[in-house]
This record gives structure tokens, C-alpha cells and sequence, in this order.
């Protein structure tokens, strides 16, 4: 029977592209992101094709009701869900299981099966795919809900030009409100509602930030010399400061001095602790792109967050810098329709977000407003000093503005997050 879960068909498809392929499927991302509910829908879709023979077999590995704890007990339970037709296991919080890459390996060479896993962290399921699954892997790679995903939840749909957004029984939102209502409480699905309070909001962040910081993080890194990454208050440090510096350029040695203030520590803690958030999916590091000598720089990446509304909870919920969260925002999309996003360096200038995507290439300035006709020309400078004829947006939150300034495209913020 299906269930009575919101679709994402842009995780959907990207989860069954490569189905039947003889590759294992593994979804990431944050935790509480939506990677068991898209494990569920994809049963649901092959289920509803309604073939004869198959078999399906769904296993979390959080429940420990399942008596699955070693990596012997995984491979007895789905051995023993194998049938006579091809077998769809879907595999939640693999990582639960010390040795699962070996039992996936045997499974997927021994038995005619299509299998999908979920992990929440990078370093435990990204960094070591390629050596464990011998490349016969593809990586979903999944977000918290866009702006688009976040309306549907709430029940709203758009209309007259992406400027309302009507609920199901015909009652408008204005697109706009409705922005400024994700920007602060952001898109983890369990609570996209126009019901939510703030109070709701804490509470659910609060402990969401709980289970990455001690589960995803210092439980991982609690015997790792290498990085030993053991301090939670050194943690949550890092943590608010990253996500009060979100798009600005930023060094470990930086950060370090920055941080003195409060605490001692080294430019290497500090690039540590940074890594684990990374690797956690807690922040997601946009690498400088030098236009001129088109490659990708080493030094001074900006960071992002995942998800505007744990940032809303890390800083007190805060209404000043909406333009620094937009442009969060604005990051996040362009991620999840597909680009590979940098910041563009051309020489004394900077274009916010450089996009690289199958041999397109698209280039983005974020502003709030651009009604000051100083902002104005400030936004605009760099993407007119850039030479080429790949399009050039700028992407603004406030203001009417003509579509187009010498060939540079104004988008408005409804019309860019709904597409």
C-alpha cells in the first residue's frame, strides 16, 4: 500500500536513473534530510509497476528491534529475503554495521539484487566509497527540501506569476512572505509547515544539532588521532562561527586568530573541525574559481550552510544580514538543480557563484536589493567585466527591476527558486 509521503521527484529520479545497473545506489546527506523517506518512495514507485516476481526487502538500521548488529547478521537477513526474481533491498543508516561493504559487495556479485543504502556521513560512507565498493557505486547526493520541495509541503502551489502562492483551498500567500518564512526556519521536512512556531523550531533544531555534533561527529572521532575531534564546545564554536560567516572567504589561520578570543587553538584544530563539518554535511565548502586562468583555487573557500534554519537556531534567530542567508539560499538551489558551484575570482573582482554543470556554464550574483543605484552597479561590475557569452544572472530578494541590464539577466527570487 502506498504511503501517504510528498513527493521529490528530482531526488526520485536521480535515484532511479541508474536502476537495474548493476551499481549500488547510495543516498547522503544531513541527517533527517529525507533519505529514508526517498528509500521508501522508490520501493513505492517499483512496487506500483506491479511486475510479477520481484522482491522487496526494507531494513533501518537505527532499529534495534531488526537483531541486526554485525556485519554476519546483514548478510543472513537479506540472504534470507532473496527470491527466484530480482530482489530490491533498501539498506537505512548503513553505516550502523561495522564490515557492510563487504556484506553489499557479496550480495550485489552473489544474488540477483538492486540495492539502495542511505549514511549520513561523509566520512564514513563518501570518502571511503570508492575503495569499498569498488566504483560500482553512484551517490545521490541529497539536501534539505528547496524552495519548491518547502511549498509543497506547506500545501502551496504557485500562481500569477510566482508572485502568490494558493493554499488548497484557494487562499493566497504572497511568494515573497513566503521566502522570508524559509530563509528562517528553512526546509528539514519533518517541520515545513505554516503551522510551525519558532518554539517548534528550536526544539527540533536543537535536536537535530545534538545527534550530528555527538552521533555524526564525536562519536566517530573519538578515537581518530589523526584528527581527534573530541571537544563539543570547540565544536559548537566552530560551528556558530562558520555560520555566522557564511560567503566570506575564510582561512584556517584566520579563523584561528578569530577565535583566540574565546578559546585556544591552532590553525590545524581549527581546519579539523571544519573537515568533520563538512564531512557531516553540516557545511558545504564553495572552492574559488580563477576566471582568468579558468581552475579551481585551493586557498580561501567560503563555507555554506546546509540548511538556513539551523543557522536561524545556531544564531538566536536573528533578523538582521537576510542578504548573507539569501545568498545561502541561493547557493543551495543552484546545488540541487545539479551545478557545480565555486566563487569566481577575476582578478581584483569577484562573481559570487561560478556554475559548472555538463559543459554549461552560468554565472550568478545574489544581492537583496539592488534599488541603490551604487549596489546597483557594484552587483553588475563583475559580470561585466567577465568576456565570454555564457549567461550571466543576478539573482535579487527585493525590488522590481528590468529583466535585463546589458545583457545580464535580473531574476527575481519567486521566479528563480520556482523555476
Amino acid at each position: 500500500m502506498a504511503s501517504n509521503l510528498i513527493q521529490r521527484p528530482t531526488y526520485l529520479e536521480r535515484a532511479l536513473m541508474f536502476r537495474d545497473a548493476g551499481l549500488v545506489k547510495v543516498v547522503t546527506g544531513v541527517r533527517r534530510c529525507g533519505k529514508s523517506s526517498l528509500l521508501q518512495l522508490v520501493r513505492e514507485h517499483i512496487e506500483g509497476e506491479g511486475v510479477p516476481g520481484r522482491n522487496f526487502a526494507s531494513l533501518n538500521l537505527e532499529d534495534r528491534e531488526s537483531g541486526v548488529r554485525t556485519d554476519g547478521d546483514l548478510y543472513e537477513w537479506c540472504k534470507s529475503r532473496m527470491g527466484e526474481g530480482k530482489t530490491y533491498l533498501f539498506l537505512d543508516e548503513i553505516q550502523r554495521v561495522e564490515g557492510w561493504h563487504d556484506v553489499v559487495n557479496s550480495l550485489r556479485v552473489g544474488f540477483d539484487c538492486d540495492i539502495y543504502l542511505t549514511g549520513s556521513n561523509a566520512f564514513l560512507l563518501s570518502g571511503e566509497l570508492a575503495t569499498y565498493l569498488s566504483g560500482r557505486y553512484v551517490e545521490v547526493k541529497m539536501l534539505p527540501l528547496s524552495f519548491r520541495e518547502y511549498a509543497d509541503f506547506c500545501g502551496l502551489r504557485p500562481a500569477e506569476g510566482n508572485s502568490i502562492m494558493l493554499r488548497d483551498g484557494g487562499d493566497p500567500v504572497l511568494t515573497d512572505d513566503l521566502v522570508m518564512r524559509y530563509l528562517r526556519f528553512g526546509g528539514m521536512p519533518a517541520i515545513a509547515s505554516l503551522a510551525t512556531t519558532q518554539a517548534q523550531h528550536e526544539a527540533y533544531l536543537s535536536s537535530l544539532y545534538e545527534t550530528v555534533v555527538v552521533r555524526d561527529i564525536l562519536d566517530r572521532e573519538r578515537n581518530a588521532t589523526e584528527r581527534a575531534i573530541r571537544n563539543p564546545d570547540m565544536l559548537r564554536l566552530v560551528c556558530e562561527f562558520l555560520a555566522d560567516n557564511v560567503g566570506n572567504t575564510m582561512s584556517a589561520n584566520g579563523m584561528a586568530g578569530a577565535l583566540s578570543q574565546t578559546a585556544k587553538v591552532t590553525d590545524k584544530t581549527v581546519a579539523a573541525y571544519v573537515k568533520a563539518l563538512n564531512d557531516a554535511y553540516a557545511f558545504y565548502p564553495a572552492k574559488r574559481y580563477d576566471l582568468h586562468g579558468k581552475a579551481v583555487l585551493r586557498t580561501l573557500p567560503k563555507q555554506y550552510i546546509v540548511d538556513t534554519g539551523l543557522r536561524s537556531y545556531l544564531m538566536g534567530y536573528r533578523a538582521s544580514d537576510v542578504g548573507r542567508v539569501f545568498e545561502n539560499a541561493v547557493y543551495l538551489q543552484l546545488l540541487y538543480d545539479g551545478w557545480s558551484v565555486h566563487v569566481g575570482k577575476l582578478y581584483q573582482k569577484e562573481v559570487d557563484f561560478v556554475c559548472l554543470r555538463e559543459g554549461e556554464v552560468l554565472y550568478v550574483q545574489v544581492a537583496d536589493s539592488m534599488a541603490d543605484e551604487s549596489t546597483r552597479e557594484r552587483e553588475l561590475a563583475p559580470l561585466r567585466s567577465i568576456a565570454d557569452n555564457h549567461p550571466k544572472w543576478v539573482v535579487v530578494r527585493q525590488g522590481s527591476y528590468p529583466p535585463d541590464v546589458d545583457g545580464i539577466r535580473i531574476v527575481r527570487a519567486p521566479d528563480f527558486f520556482l523555476g
